[in-house]
């Protein structure tokens, strides 16, 4: 690493305007690599070059042209036949290797890969940005431990996958992972519910292992995508057929009955022994003559989109000739062609099958599941293709009341604000907030009730009360001033042995509605991070939560809504009335300028929220918000 700088400098002279350091020692050892790293940053910036790493293990480009390997990996993508179509970027040199290696296993043909280590310069984002309208690049892998910029990946992967999809494996789910991140690239892993986020809003498909990852990659690289969920699955053993179909309802997708077209058809081609309905069982003596007709049927019945193609090689039939008869039938659809995915079971002629169905562009998986999982990952990039386009929404807010009452806070150096100061914040940003006030005395709880109409509710108010039930210093439906008062000094005998500092907040008591929880919170790399769920114990127990990358679009703030299991429940069920679903939208849109606009917000918890059926009122009910120290 001590040379390093020495030799840039030698190519910085000649005019060499790319680099690939493959050299480690530099910001992932921390100290002095540090340093190392930031003086060759501003070496290659002198010269006005471009450098890849370090800290790497290279990059690859099969361009016909080009035909360059600069990297130390032994595998390499396939050499015979055209060039692939794939863009493999990988943060990790060492899982790099594995992942041509596993490539060219699958005869997936990649047209260029990087290894980009410790991204002191070119970045995953710049190689998107190359890649984009790239026509040797058809799909784009991804092998992330952090990104370097999540808000800028953000803006260049939505537009991105409305062209080609994105597959992407980030690393550091857990704790232990995100430590081991850091200490490999010398970057910190952000938060998981963050990345998830990120990645759904721009349409990016998430695979949970490279295995998986390559699953998904051999559908989408080879076969169009299909215009709906529906799948046939044909088939010469009940078992694998049985499998297959279970793995496609598990994953969404459905198996609709072949046309009575189909049927008839199908019952001329099938021996009585086999199963005209879905899944089309050939029976084991199916040969090349009949699948090839069966598999040309089925593809033209208009209630299949996608094919699954099942051969379980018995010792009599010629695998290869089952696999010829089905490119054959594949290969002449007549219309907008359906994706054929097959799962190649057995080993008598299994090796020749093989080479004969991936040569002609059709995926061969060794397990039913993993086919099925193919398809319904083309099926998600179809949802993504389809997917509307989000707008931003502004609301006309008081800017200056918020800034008010946040520099107050601000100027106390105190963390968080009380319960009256975020209600007025929420109330300039157009949250509505169950009246509340703080009273002092019995006869200022008294003299609310009074004043708003009982019954009410008591509660303590002080940052250390972060789950009052759990403290028990909530006192509910408070009916009269008897009970107010008699409430009001229990608290405060109660609240004076939890947190002497806490005070007594009086609030309307609201009743009816869905309870709902709203809140952001930032995330050290990825900036605010909305969330949305039901609340009580769908929030505290189920965790039915779901979280978006702030500021949030009115698309995303309707998937925010209806992506949590129990929407149901707010959208009505056995003759339950639905709640307000635009406002609560709304809620969440108002949530994400909130945050947006107001650095000094760290965090916003608004728990519950009360929401009612259309035209009745909606209220906060309690909100936390804390700061951001200066």
């Amino acid at each position: 690493a001590a040379r390093v700088p020495e030799v840039v400098d030698q190519c910085g002279r000649k005019g060499v305007r790319g680099v690939v350091v493959i050299t480690a020692g530099f910001k992932e050892t921390g100290g002095e690599g540090t340093g190392r790293e930031e003086d060759l940053v501003g070496r290659i910036r002198g010269y006005g070059m471009r450098m890849i790493g370090p800290n790497c293990m290279g990059v690859i480009n099969t361009d016909p042209q080009i035909r360059m390997n600069a990297t130390f990996a032994k595998a390499m993508p396939l050499s015979d036949g055209p060039p692939g179509k794939i863009g493999f970027i990988s943060q990790s040199g060492a899982l790099g290797e594995a992942i041509l290696a596993n490539a060219r296993d699958l005869n997936l043909g990649i047209s260029m890969f990087a290894s980009t280590g410790n991204k002191a310069d070119i970045s995953g984002n710049d190689l998107l940005e190359f890649w984009e309208d790239d026509p040797s690049v058809s799909i784009i892998l991804m092998y992330l431990e952090s990104f370097g910029n999540p808000t800028k990946f953000t803006q260049i992967a939505r537009r991105i996958t409305r062209k080609k999809p994105i597959l992407a494996v980030k690393a550091g789910r857990s704790t232990s992972g995100a430590r081991a991140a850091s200490t490999h690239t010398g970057s910190l892993a952000g938060l998981d519910v963050a990345v998830e986020s990120l990645l759904s809003q721009c349409g990016v498909i998430r695979a949970a292992t490279i295995q998986e990852m390559f699953v998904f990659a051999q559908t989408l690289s080879k076969q169009p995508t299909p215009i709906g969920p529906r799948v046939g699955i044909v088939t010469n053993a009940g078992g694998p057929g049985i499998l297959a179909a279970d793995a496609c309802e598990n994953l969404g997708l459905t198996l609709p009955a072949p046309s009575p077209e189909t049927l008839a058809a199908l019952r001329k081609i099938l021996p009585p022994e086999g199963t005209p309905a879905n899944p089309i069982d050939l029976i084991a003596s199916a040969g090349p003559d009949r699948y090839e007709p069966a598999v040309r049927v089925a593809l033209a019945d208009p209630q299949f989109d996608a094919l699954i193609v099942i051969f379980v090689s018995p010792i009599m039939i010629d695998a290869h000739a089952v696999a010829r008869a089905i490119v054959a039938a594949a290969t002449t659809q007549k219309g907008t062609p359906k994706p054929v995915v097959t799962c190649f079971m057995g080993k008598i002629g299994w090796e020749e099958g093989i080479r004969e169905l991936e040569g002609h562009g059709i995926p061969v998986y060794r397990f039913p599941e993993l086919a099925a999982e193919g398809v319904a990952a083309s099926v998600r990039y179809r949802g993504i293709l389809e997917r509307e386009e989000g707008r931003p929404v502004r609301f006309d807010v008081d800017h200056a009341a918020a800034t008010r009452i946040l520099d107050g806070a601000g100027a106390a150096k105190r963390a968080a604000l009380d319960m009256n100061e975020a209600r007025l914040l929420l109330a300039a940003y157009g949250i509505p907030f169950t009246p509340c006030r703080h009273v002092a005395s019995p006869a200022e709880a008294i003299a609310f009730g009074l004043e708003v109409g009982y019954p009410i509710v008591l509660k303590g108010d002080a940052p250390s009360l972060n789950h009052k039930t759990e403290h028990k210093v909530v006192r509910l439906d408070l009916r009269n001033g008897d009970e107010a008062g008699t409430a009001w000094k229990e608290l405060h005998k109660h609240l004076e042995g939890l947190d002497p500092s806490a005070t007594i907040l009086a609030q309307k008591m609201i009743t009816g509605g869905q309870e709902v929880i709203l809140g952001a919170f930032r995330d050290p790399q990825f900036g605010a991070v909305g969330m949305f769920g039901l609340g009580g114990i769908h929030v505290e127990v189920l965790k039915d939560v779901t979280f978006r990358v702030m500021p949030i679009t009115d698309r995303d703030a309707t998937e925010m809504v209806r992506s949590v299991r129990g929407y149901p429940l707010l959208a009505g069920v056995r003759g339950s009335q639905p709640v307000d679903i635009p406002l609560l939208e709304r809620m969440l849109l108002r949530v994400s300028q909130l945050v947006a606009e107001n650095d000094h917000v760290d965090a916003i918890d608004i728990n519950p929220f009360i929401v009612s059926a259309a035209g009745q009122p909606s209220l906060a009910v309690d909100a936390r918000v804390r700061l951001r120290s200066a």
